[in-house]
C-alpha cells in the first residue's frame, strides 16, 4: 500500500477490485482545505478512463509485477519503442497507454517496465528528468533565484516554468510527478 500522494504517471493500482494505469495525477492543497490528489486512470481491462479524487491520507494498493528495465528508443507518432538491457528485445506502447508519461520520454531514457502474465502494462518513469531547454526568453544577466518565472519547451514539447537565468539549450532536472524545474543538471 503507498500514500495517494505517491502515484506517478504509468504506475499500475488495484482500484475498486479492477487495474487502473495511473494516467495523470495532480495534488492540490486549497488554502482553508485539506489537500488531496486529483487522478485520472485507465481502466487496464476495459480500457475506460475515470477520475478520481483521493485524500492526502488515502492509501492505494500498488499492484506488483514482473518488473524489467528498459531503454526508451524512439517513438513513430504512434508508437514508444522499447528495449530491453538484458537481451535486446523491444517492446512497444501507444500514447494512450503511457498517459502523460510521454512528455518525459527522452532518447536512452531508463525506465521501468511492468508486465502482467507476459505481456507489457505500463512504463515507471524516474522521479526526475534531465531534459533541454528548446525554447525561451533570453535569460536576465544578474537574475538571482527568486518567484518569477518564464515559459521554457523542452524537446519533448513539455512547457516548464523556470527562474529567469534559464537560456536556451541549457540541460535541466524537471520533476516527472509535478513537472515543475528542480535544478540545473
Amino acid at each position: 500500500m503507498i500514500a495517494a500522494t505517491q502515484l506517478r504517471p504509468g504506475m499500475v493500482v488495484k482500484f475498486n477490485n479492477e487495474l487502473h494505469s495511473v494516467f495523470s495525477m495532480v495534488h492540490r492543497t486549497p488554502g482553508n482545505l485539506r489537500g488531496f490528489v486529483q487522478a485520472k486512470m485507465r481502466n487496464i481491462r476495459s480500457g475506460s478512463m475515470i477520475e478520481h479524487r483521493f485524500s492526502s491520507e488515502d492509501k492505494v494498493e500498488r499492484v506488483s509485477f514482473d518488473e524489467q528495465e528498459m531503454e526508451y528508443l524512439y517513438d513513430d507518432g504512434e508508437y514508444f519503442y522499447f528495449m530491453n538491457t538484458d537481451n535486446y528485445e523491444q517492446t512497444h506502447f501507444t500514447k494512450a497507454i503511457l498517459g502523460d508519461a510521454v512528455l518525459y520520454l527522452i532518447p536512452q531514457l531508463r525506465v521501468n517496465v511492468e508486465f502482467y502474465e507476459g505481456k507489457a502494462i505500463s512504463v515507471e518513469i524516474p522521479a526526475s528528468v534531465e531534459m533541454t531547454v528548446m525554447e525561451t526568453e533570453p535569460g536576465l544577466k544578474g537574475a538571482t533565484v527568486s518567484n518569477v518565472t518564464k515559459p521554457a519547451k523542452m524537446e519533448t514539447g513539455l512547457v516548464v516554468q523556470v527562474p529567469p537565468f534559464i537560456n536556451q539549450g541549457e540541460r535541466i532536472r524537471v520533476s516527472t510527478s509535478e513537472g515543475t524545474y528542480q535544478e540545473r543538471a
